[in-house]
């Protein structure tokens, strides 16, 4: 599926599906040929059984556009503890965290998938003394996908968009970019999403398709996800937005709340279908 010259696909998690085989007929169902899957899972598996998978998706005309890269003891409960578990900037998490996101780049690489998006975790302002640290770390990271000619793109919502480009700057690694979430950004009480992909413009490579609605205290409550077009971002100012900056990569539709995920994906769609005329 195509709708304003973006590939419209889903993040596989967000289906909840038992298995490869539920999540084709899923998609087929939903008119969709572009799937996000976590590479954990199918790492997990044994050869044979991801071999299947993989020619499973294949064979129905379904495209991995990309993967998605996280860990088991990562705590969402709340903000604060997400901030002591998440991503790549706990000192004591990095060896193993680092080790097991460079050999999930490696089965990226052998199933075709080039592009493999993760959240960073919290990174510390620029004069912290953590900071540098976390930057040579995020450059070892890159450093491993590039050989691998895989782009680690990293999701927004746990810092501002300021803060983002800065690190992004510092960086300075060319196979790093954003996989942009403007429902992650209301739900950290991290900054106004249209004003953010103004921010990050050149460097917004995937974007996740997401709704959600302002808590009532931002940084320290989570807001809650709603299904897209139902929350408080503005849509139509979002995807003009992304026009602007000529964002032309794929719309991946994510849902991670609520019973009804299959229709809430199919709701997205048609907000989206509608905003292009379509």
């Amino acid at each position: 599926m195509n709708i304003g010259g973006h590939d419209i696909g889903v993040c596989g998690w967000s289906l909840k599906q038992a298995s490869t085989a539920d999540l084709v007929a899923t998609l087929k169902r939903l008119g969709l040929g572009h799937v996000q899957m976590a590479l954990a899972p199918l790492m997990d598996r044994s050869v044979e059984q991801r071999t299947d998978s993989l020619n499973l998706l294949r064979d129905n005309g379904i495209e991995i556009v990309s993967g998605m890269v996280n860990f088991p003891d990562e705590n969402y409960a709340s903000i604060a503890s997400i901030r002591q578990t998440g991503g790549f900037v706990s000192p004591t998490l990095w060896p193993a965290r680092s080790e097991r996101a460079l050999a999930l780049a490696t089965l990226a690489a052998d199933i075709g998938v080039t592009t493999v998006s993760a959240h960073a975790g919290f990174i510390p302002p620029s004069g912290d003394p953590a900071y540098r640290e976390v930057v040579d770390h995020l450059g070892q990271l890159a450093s491993g996908y590039a050989k691998h000619g895989v782009d680690l793109l990293l999701e927004t919502g746990q810092e501002k968009a300021t803060e983002l480009l800065q690190f992004l700057n510092d960086l300075n690694a060319p196979n790093v970019g954003v996989n942009f979430d403007a429902a992650n950004m209301i739900l950290y009480g991290a900054g106004d999403p249209t004003e953010a992909v103004a921010i990050l413009g050149r460097h917004i490579r995937h974007v996740h398709i997401k709704d959600a609605v302002v808590s009532a205290q931002p940084g320290i409550e989570w807001g809650h996800e709603e299904p897209f077009g139902d929350g408080d971002l503005d849509v139509h100012s979002l995807l003009r937005a992304l026009h602007d900056v000529g964002y032309d990569g794929p719309l991946i539709i994510e849902r991670e709340a609520g019973p009804e995920r299959v229709s809430d994906v199919q709701a997205a769609i048609d907000v989206l279908a509608a905003h292009y005329g379509e």
